[in-house]
This record gives structure tokens, sequence and C-alpha cells, in this order.
């Protein structure tokens, strides 16, 4: 059923892994209750006619505040993923300044790479759901722990069903959202021993339609990007609700990112109009306690072409980077902060 809602979606959505919904969502005004805003920055990244960028999923930021992207080159989800692997390099680096290349590397790794990770000492990490397996690399590629087996799906401690994303804590363990078919979280430890999960399909609270992203605060509350249920879900380390945000008048919310510096949680968010067109994104800025503070993109501040946003992180200057599927771009939108 998940295969053929993304295979369509693809078909009429510039071919972006996110699914469908059966409602038409209306389109609410902008809203900000301050006065930061923030303005694109034009002809970012700048990049050469040998890094055309693939459908780009997942975004990850290190600790030179450099901007990593995961992309897929040509490859196209469909109902059935292919054998062979992804020739060309799918992880590229890229100056948070200047937009340019630092590094290029993943070639024949990936079948459908999907989320991005980095942690504090500054490794990758990456689900593929074509895999479905989480890999661990080191800063300079090499491959440091595999999770799952390799093409074979599950629902246990040592399988996946197309896992979405991972969230690395500072003691090293780290949550991977599991995903598209089992619809939940899984914790491991910090060498990969698996400790718990929680989640199963639903919409009450702890429950899950498609888990699609995640992140981690400074004290390790998990924030879930719910994606068919619209909404982010907020839990302690241990999986146990504390709060939520549904965004019952937009679109599906793909993917959550923690500013920390700045205490704040940043989602995004996709609207389909009658199922197959895509109507645009909007970026969500909130307190820590899911307190909505202001939005912008589809609804305002924004004025450019239909954006298909799937992933979202933050810099140290609290500036915002997004994967935009419409036109296979990186966008940055710098933090003008009106004290």
């Amino acid at each position: 059923m998940i295969y053929k809602q993304v295979s369509v979606f693809y078909f009429f959505a510039a071919l972006l892994l996110l699914g469908c919904r059966k409602s038409e969502k209306k389109i609410v005004e902008k809203e900000s209750i301050n006065t930061d805003s923030y303005v694109l920055v034009e002809k970012w990244p700048k990049l050469s006619e040998n890094h055309v960028l693939g459908l780009p999923s997942g975004l990850g930021i290190d600790s030179n505040n450099n901007i990593l992207v995961l992309h897929r080159t040509g490859r196209i989800w469909g109902d059935t993923f292919p054998e062979k692997k992804i020739q060309e390099n799918t992880i590229l680096t890229l100056d948070k300044e200047t937009g340019e290349v630092l590094k290029s590397w993943g070639a024949d790794l990936f079948i459908m790479p999907h989320g991005l990770e980095i942690d504090k000492e500054n490794n990758i990490w990456v689900t593929d759901v074509g895999l479905q397996q989480v890999f661990k690399f080191s800063s300079e590629g090499k491959l440091l722990l595999t999770l799952g087996e390799a093409r074979i799906q599950g629902d246990d401690s040592s399988h996946f069903n197309l896992p979405t994303d991972i969230a690395v804590s500072d003691d090293g363990s780290f949550y991977v959202s599991d995903g598209y078919y089992n619809r939940r979280v899984v914790k491991f430890s910090k060498d990969g021993a698996y400790l718990f999960e929680w989640g199963k399909h639903g919409n009450k609270r702890g429950e899950f339609i498609v888990p699609h992203g995640i992140d981690l605060d400074n004290l390790g509350n998990v924030y879930v990007a719910d994606r068919e249920n619209n909404r982010i879900q907020k839990f302690d380390t241990e999986g146990n609700f504390i709060a939520d945000w549904n965004n019952s008048e937009t679109g599906m919310l793909l993917s959550v990112a923690i500013d920390n510096k700045n205490e704040y949680l940043f989602a995004i968010d996709l609207m389909i109009e009658n199922d197959t067109v895509p109507k645009g994104s909007d970026i969500f800025r909130f307190d820590l306690n899911t307190n909505l503070q202001m939005q912008f993109g589809r609804t305002g501040f924004y004025d450019k072409p239909t954006s298909m946003y799937h992933d979202i992180i933050i810099d140290d200057e609290g500036n915002i980077y997004v994967a935009d599927g419409s036109d296979n771009t990186i966008k940055k939108f710098q933090l003008n902060k009106n004290e």
C-alpha cells in the first residue's frame, strides 16, 4: 500500500519521496509572534558542472558548520528498488559560507538513501530504505557500523523495514525512525546493541503512521515528525510521551530539527491538493514545548516557485538549510534577528 502511494506521488510531484493524503488541506496565513525574519541566500550553493544534485533526501551539519548533503543522483523511487547500487557519489560536503563543494564521496554504497545524521564526533550516519540498513561512517568515509540485513525487511531487533532517519545522543546511543512499515522508533547503544522500541501504527499518542524524521534536544528528548498524522510528537529518553503539535490545517510534517543553541524546534511540511498537485512547503519554528512561533514559505515571506522540502537543518548562527525536491537544490535562509 505504501509503495503504491509513494509511486503515484512521485509521478505527479517531481519524484519526491513523500506519499499521498486523501484530504485537501486549507492554506493558512503566515503566522509570526516575533520580529525575526529569514531571507533566501541567492546563488547558494555554488556547484560546478561535476556536482549535479539528484533528489536531496537528507541534510547534516558538522562541527565546522559545513553542510553535508545526501542525494540520489539520478535514482528514482518506484514500486520496487533496483539491485544495483548507485555508482556516483551520493554525499557532498558544502562550505557553509560559499556553498562550494569541499568533499564528494559515497559511490557504490547505497540503493535508495534516505536519512542523514552527523554526530558530535563528525561521524556520518545514513539510512537506506532499499538496503533496509543503517550505516555509520567516519568523517573520512570509513564504514564503522552496519545495522540490519541487506535487502531483508523485518520488525525484530536486528531488522528494519524502510528506516527513514537517525538521531544520535551525546553518549553515542542513537534512535532510528523505522519508518514506512514498522511505524516505530528503536533505540540502540553506542555499539549498536538493541535497547528498546516504542510505537505502532495508529494516531494515538506514541503511535505513528510514518515516523519520517527525528531529532534530539540537549536533554535527550526525542522529537518525531509523524508524517501522515500531520504532527510532531515529543518523547523523553525512554519513549514516554511529553507533548505534540498537530498540523491540522496545512500539509504533511516531513522532518524536524532542533536548534539547541537557541532552543528552537524547526519543522517542514508539504501540502498536496487533490492527492496529486503539490502546493508547496512551509518552514515552522516552535519553542521546545511545540508552541508555534512563526512559519513561512508557501504561506508568506518567500515568493518563489513551488517548493517540496524533504529535510531541514540549522547552523550555529540560526540559518536554515532545506533540501528541496522540486528542483533538486539546497536552499539557505539567513536569519535576520531584530532585537
